[in-house]
């Protein structure tokens, strides 16, 4: 056997052969977990954090009693108050957020009034800050059964986001209820520490914006400006038709990168067209793209950037245009209620977000039942 070969092979598995000696490799995060499950020698520690284990510690989970007793069902859900905070997790790294699977009470208000944020390497500043349903995956409060890469939704809001989520030295997500009820909360953050990460790692963003309605003549800023390395991974988009006898939809996206200014390298055809739709929107949800609901002038429609990457070295700023058809006038300029939230990955420090709309404006004029 040739010694000097065999002390460079890299194995299936994540190990390596060393002198015709097999032993784990430290760098986890070369590890397929999905496609390899079979693979044991990860280096990757699997913790979770629920209220029944607040700290994710080993061998403290399950110790609050219920009526049955010690660790029977104890602590599974807290009821949040108006205008309380509660902490879903604070994690010393390095580590991976791999799943965060949560439920509430199905009212469309506390969709939009509920906001989930989260805090990197301890960065004061949220780099994500969104209402807890178009975080998982649904604008306008409406909760549709529907499935995705990025999100998985049941038909009584049992929601689910499946984006990997690393982080070096610390994680901290939040949860504030900014309605005027209390609310059940259940919840469980799924995740992996040992994860062998650069410092440079993205970290996920993700913002709230809405216009209600937009600004006539002005495109509506899905990405806002951001001026350091970043990848664009896609939106939830909600859009109001303010103007039933006409087509809201040929609105062009633009992403402006790397020095463009007036005119952006990357130009879609179309609002259908860039969830990958055509000629309107139909209810029709796929892997990367599609559409969870349109019905009563409501549309929540989806893209994600995952098998074709929208990444930039220096800077980035993404905008759709307002535009609609109308018979016998045709292409015209228009004003309607948009939403989104928005997806990215990018280093810290990190800018801070744009402030967020109040919870009166992120309410108004939403689903009713």
């Amino acid at each position: 056997m040739n010694r000097k070969r065999s002390a460079i092979t890299l194995l299936a598995g994540g190990l390596l052969a060393l002198h015709g000696f097999v032993v784990p490799m430290a760098h986890a995060q070369q590890v397929n977990l999905i496609h390899q499950p079979y693979l044991l020698n990860t280096g990757l520690i699997s913790r979770s954090i629920s209220f029944e284990n607040p700290t994710g510690e080993a061998g403290k989970g399950g110790q609050a009693a219920s009526s049955l007793g010690v660790g029977r069902k104890g602590s599974p859900m807290k009821e949040i108050k108006p205008g309380e905070t509660v902490q879903l997790c604070n994690i010393a790294g390095p580590g991976t957020i791999r799943h965060i699977w949560l439920t509430t009470s199905q009212s469309p208000v506390v969709q939009r009034a509920c906001v989930i944020r989260a805090y990197w390497e301890g960065q004061e500043h949220p780099s994500i800050e969104c209402p807890i349903g178009d975080f998982f995956g649904f604008a306008h409060g409406k909760i549709t059964a529907y499935q995705s890469a990025v999100h998985s939704l049941g038909p009584t809001g049992g929601r689910n986001l499946w984006l990997p989520m690393p982080f070096t030295s610390r994680a901290r997500l939040t949860f504030s209820n900014e309605g005027e009820k209390p609310v059940p909360l259940y919840y469980q953050i799924d995740y992996t520490l040992g994860d062998k990460h650069p410092d440079d790692v993205g970290r996920l963003h993700v913002i709230f914006r809405r216009e209600n309605p937009t600004t006539l003549k002005q495109d509506f800023e899905l990405l806002p400006q951001r001026n350091q390395k970043g990848r664009f991974v896609g939106a939830v988009i909600g859009v109001r038709n303010l103007h039933p006898d006409q087509w809201w939809g040929e609105g062009e996206i633009k992403v402006y990168m790397d020095g463009d200014r007036e005119w952006p390298t990357i130009v879609g055809t179309g609002s259908e067209d860039y969830v990958g739709l055509a000629w309107g929107v139909q209810v029709a949800p796929f892997l990367y793209n599609g559409c969870s609901l349109n019905a009563n002038n409501f549309v929540s429609m989806y893209r994600w950037h995952l098998p074709d990457p929208i990444a930039w070295q220096k800077e980035a700023r993404i905008t759709i245009q307002q535009i609609a058809w109308k018979k016998e006038k045709g292409l015209i300029e228009t004003q309607d209620d948009w939403s989104t939230a928005t997806f990215w990955y990018e280093p810290v420090p990190s800018a801070k977000l744009p402030p967020m709309q109040d919870v009166k404006f992120r309410t108004s004029d939403i689903w009713k039942e």
